[in-house]
């Protein structure tokens, strides 16, 4: 690909743009390391939600839905469409608990909820696994995906996009705290959303032109024209290598939302695993169960209650509904431009062929940009990797300063002392993920490992909120599970990887309850001191809300109970609603009978809607503050 001066340009006024503002909050997050990681706790919920679904997008995201559609079909995306059930849940049940237990990161909240030397042992260790080993392999993903990008549209060797990114991400990172990451994803948020809207524009164009030879070049024709070549279209998976065939029944319709149920391995990796059990028994960073990693700081960062479940609310939205549609469209368009990995290597031949892969028809795709909006990618997808890098190396080394240094290390530094090693901690984490960049073959390879890591550990995520017998001990023991189970059960067990979570889930979770009541508890002062301060919902805290002196009516009205349940039933309603309805909208263009659907999915949207702003309106109308 070839960038003109002009292309230059918007790609300097870009990183200018995005980033000259994280310079003026340098002083303000040098001041403490509250400001440095949590700053000052005064994030506005806007705010915070913009940096939380800024975060979630990065430049992997595109790459990653691309071969799921090329794969899969367009149904491939429940694999974390399903994840929508995780953050409502987070947004109405736990958002106000975190807010409310004053943490400054979700692992400090281990020696609030747990006691003794069992309780320290868990923060320490999650500090280092999550905040060096799987903090670290989220960015390698991220890495990874920069690296094929750049190969495939300038023919770059790996070493010289990581260099790029590591220099513009951990000078800002370590400069400028969490004020400077949330300023800067506000900024790209806006402006990688108007580069995949172009990208599906132009690939919609380039598809008309095919299509017609070079008589229309209107997005609109290439939408219809798209959706007649697609419909009639299925993908058969032949030596993990995706077919297209005519319909014949036995393949999955591309554009299908659901899976074809009839292929029952299809069906359960795609849509019954994640629907079933992925959703609340796999810990993975930004849909975590119970909330945690950049999501939890972002919201402990916020100055509120109101503000923390506002966010979270406003990420679900932005994150599931707003962004996948642009993504899905660029996919289906280059399974008609580049229909296999062939005619991808043809067009780029200075690629490395050895990173050629499904994933990178995204990148490809981006080939038919006109001058200025190359430009204007090109600066997006550096906004993308940005944003998701910056933040997990602010979120990386909160873990490592505040929870591990600092807790276990040396516990009476200054304030300056200890921001200086988060900044000394943020190069090591870049170095490490750069490395670690080297190892992996694709985004679907990187994304199974991590949920196969956290595969049974995140009920226990839930549980804790609402039941007192889980301890640390619980903890220890579901992470050594989660691990064991990880490397024995595919060594040693036939099925792929749907089967296999199912059984790593079912031994971690059996694991953990059996801990939960054998071995040693949480000691009762640390138990009513948590009731008293956090005001726990459920039965599981029944004994313990009676010796703290806290009533069931008192936690019943800070909690909103009822209130909470149909504002999670109705804001996932509301999502996938507008989600599918969005879809056969833009599928009624070559194929009318979809219309049908999209108004019946509008109408549910409504009302579902509806009922939804009555819920937050009653919570904003109650005192939210503990």
């Amino acid at each position: 690909m070839h960038l003109t001066w002009i292309d230059w340009a918007i790609v300097a006024a870009t990183i200018l743009v995005c980033f000259v503002p994280a310079l003026f909050y340098a002083k303000r997050s040098s001041e403490s390391t509250s400001e440095f990681f949590a700053s000052g706790r005064s994030v506005p919920w806007w705010l915070a939600g913009l940096s939380m679904v800024a975060t979630t997008f990065s430049s992997d995201t595109p790459n990653w839905v691309t071969e799921q559609v090329r794969k899969y079909g367009v149904a491939g995306n429940w694999q974390w469409w399903a994840f929508v059930l995780t953050g409502v849940a987070t947004v109405f049940f736990f958002a106000r608990l975190w807010r409310r237990s004053g943490v400054m990161t979700d692992l400090e909240f281990y020696e609030h909820r747990y006691s003794g030397q069992a309780a320290s042992v868990v923060r320490g260790f999650r500090a280092v696994y999550l905040g060096l080993f799987f903090n670290c392999f989220i960015m390698g993903m991220v890495t990874l995906a920069a690296v094929k990008i750049a190969n495939i549209l300038f023919g770059m060797p790996a070493w010289q996009t990581i260099a790029i990114c590591g220099v513009l991400n951990v000078v800002f990172a370590a400069h400028s705290g969490l004020w400077g990451v949330l300023v800067i994803d506000m900024v790209q948020f806006f402006i990688k959303m108007t580069a995949v809207f172009a990208a599906a524009y132009y690939s919609l164009v380039a598809v008309a032109k095919k299509l017609t030879d070079g008589a229309d070049d209107s997005a609109f024709t290439g939408l219809k024209l798209m959706v007649e070549k697609l419909k009639g279209q299925e993908v058969l998976m032949v030596n993990d290598s995706p077919v297209m065939s005519a319909a014949t029944g036995h393949g999955q319709p591309i554009l299908d939302i659901l899976p074809n149920f009839s292929m029952s391995e299809l069906a359960l990796m795609i849509f019954i695993l994640p629907m079933a059990i992925s959703w609340w028994a796999n810990w993975y960073p930004g849909a975590e169960p119970g909330g945690g990693s950049y999501i939890a700081q972002r919201m402990l960062a916020s100055k509120s209650e109101k503000d923390s479940l506002g966010g979270t609310l406003f990420f679900n939205l932005a994150h599931y509904v707003f962004r996948p549609w642009p993504w899905i469209i660029t996919a289906l368009c280059s399974i008609i431009i580049f229909p296999d990995l062939a005619s991808i290597q043809a067009a780029f031949p200075n690629a490395d062929a050895a990173r050629i892969g499904h994933d990178s028809a995204f990148p490809a795709m981006l080939k038919f940009l006109p001058v200025g909006f190359v430009g204007l990618m090109v600066g997006g997808l550096i906004a993308a990797n940005s944003s998701t890098i910056l933040t997990h190396l602010n979120w990386g080394s909160s873990y490592l300063v505040h929870d591990f240094y600092r807790r276990f290390i040396k516990k009476s530094a200054t304030e300056s002392h200890y921001i200086n090693v988060g900044r000394l901690c943020t190069v090591g984490l870049y170095v490490v993920a750069a490395w670690l960049s080297l190892y992996m073959a694709s985004a679907q390879q990187a994304f199974q490992v991590l949920l196969s890591i956290g595969a049974g550990t995140g009920l226990i995520y839930v549980a804790r909120w609402f039941w007192w017998r889980v301890s640390a001990w619980s903890e220890v023991v579901a992470m050594v599970m989660s691990l064991l189970t990880a490397y024995f059960v595919p060594k040693y067990m036939a099925g792929g990887f749907a089967e296999h979570t199912i059984t790593q889930v079912a031994i971690t979770t059996v694991a953990w309850i059996v801990a939960s009541f054998v071995l040693p508890v949480t000691d009762k002062a640390t138990l009513i001191s948590f009731v008293r301060k956090v005001k726990p919902a459920g039965p599981g805290w029944a004994t313990i809300r009676a010796e703290a002196g806290v009533s069931d009516a008192e936690v019943s009205e800070s909690n909103h109970t009822v209130l909470a349940f149909v504002g999670w039933a109705s804001g996932v309603v509301v999502i996938w609603s507008s989600l599918f309805a969005i879809g056969n909208f833009l599928y009624a263009a070559g194929d009318p009978s979809r219309l049908t659907m999209a108004w019946v999915l509008t109408a549910v949207f409504v009302v579902s809607g509806l009922i939804l702003l009555n819920v937050i309106q009653r919570l904003w109308a109650k005192p939210v503050e503990a």
